[in-house]
């Protein structure tokens, strides 16, 4: 499909009903007010990695075919080949698969209410609080943050990016509440905040009590289960025949971009992640890892997620990824590839073998260790696992 500049036009908002927006700015008040100006006008909005390099826009802007790019509010340079949503549609978020085109997730505006709504019945949110986002807005984890705050008309401050210093400051100037990630929250003095949401990637065991571990993914329209425990109108499965979380709530997408609904006839979601109830633990969800990273050596089941916590506990990782790689003895290996804390005094594999074996049971012991400078990861800070193999 063909693409291509056919104008500019700050004119008004006929011809945007049922348009998909590309909103083409930086996180901040003006990304805020061509948001709401889109949806007033009819239109769905398409948020753009503000640093995306031309061709990989160029590549987006084909698959998701929006009609318009706006890089400012009301200021619109429509696209050729571009594709109406349904009415009712708000939102479409470009997936974060680690590989492939990325798909886009379509999110109506009773979704984005719902799950708004959700999170600020269980945080226990109004507009007496004051929301930080700084996470990016073209992910979900980012673009909730702007839902919960217009939804009870809470304060707002947007940053363009996470920045560590400026995080603290705007706590200090009264921001209550944001989203983070684990990576971010360990680059700031969390106790300035009195609640943070926690997603994205793995959790830290030791997280201050002020968090909340949020589960949910672009698919749910953000964090639904927080702590363990769905949210209202959140209802939480597990398939009996793999293990596999299901997933019925009114904040479901409707359908993929191409109009691929991934949800069975009643309405349920599969996420692709494994997890049980902890009947220990008041039946609360434990979310294992993706059904697709489980590695099976010498029979056993192992999860990379529960040996990477355990190896961020050595004081000389400072960062680490488990994969299972063939064997021909054992069908896989659990391979270890670890940042270490001192590049001149890395870790050595004996000591992180005896270190996992005093928790976990020996198979989850890596038999192979790889020193890197760093891990690939997603903006929110999830692995991407597909890039771990061998360069």
């Amino acid at each position: 499909m063909g693409w291509g500049e056919a104008g500019a036009s700050d004119s008004g908002t006929m011809g945007l009903e049922r348009a998909l927006v590309a909103i083409d700015l930086p996180g901040g008040p003006a990304f805020c007010d061509a948001v709401r100006w889109a949806w007033d006008a009819g239109a769905a909005v398409l948020p753009l990695h503000p640093g995306l390099p031309e061709a990989w826009k160029h590549d987006l802007l084909v698959s998701l075919a929006p009609s318009f790019v706006m890089e400012a509010p009301g200021r619109l340079w429509s696209l050729a080949g571009g594709r109406p949503v349904e009415e009712g549609d708000a939102l479409v978020i470009p997936t974060s698969g680690s590989s492939g085109t990325p798909k886009g997730v379509v999110l109506t505006h009773a979704a984005l209410d719902a799950a708004a709504d959700a999170s600020n019945a269980r945080l226990g949110t109004d507009a007496g609080v004051t929301w930080l986002a700084c996470l990016p807005l073209h992910h979900i984890g980012g673009f909730s943050v702007l839902t919960r705050a217009w939804r009870t008309g809470a304060g707002l401050v947007v940053h363009d990016r996470f920045d560590a210093a400026a995080v603290e400051a705007a706590a200090d100037a009264g921001a209550t509440h944001t989203s983070l990630v684990p990576t971010a929250l360990g680059r700031i003095d969390a106790a300035r905040f009195e609640r943070i949401l926690l997603g994205g990637s793995a959790i830290p065991a030791d997280r201050p009590a002020n968090t909340v571990a949020t589960y949910g993914m672009t698919e749910s329209g953000a964090g639904v289960v927080y702590d363990g425990i769905p949210l209202d109108g959140v209802v939480v499965r597990i398939d009996p025949a793999d293990g596999v979380i299901e997933l019925r709530s009114p904040t479901l997408l409707r359908c993929y971009r191409d109009d691929h609904d991934p949800k069975d006839a009643g309405g349920w979601y599969r996420t692709g992640d494994v997890g049980r109830f902890d009947p220990d633990d008041g039946d609360r969800l434990v979310v294992e890892g993706r059904a697709d990273d489980l590695i099976i050596t010498g029979a056993e089941k192992v999860w990379p997620a529960v040996v990477e916590d355990r190896l961020r506990t050595h004081p000389g990782v400072a960062d680490v990824a488990v994969l299972g790689e063939p064997d021909p003895e054992w069908g896989q290996r659990v391979t270890a590839i670890v940042v270490p804390a001192d590049p001149a005094a890395p870790p050595a594999l004996d000591e992180l073998r005896d270190h996992v074996r005093a928790v976990l049971p020996v198979a989850a012991a890596p038999k192979e260790l790889r020193l890197v400078e760093r891990l690939p990861r997603t903006a929110l800070g999830k692995l991407r696992r597909s890039e771990l193999g061998r360069s």
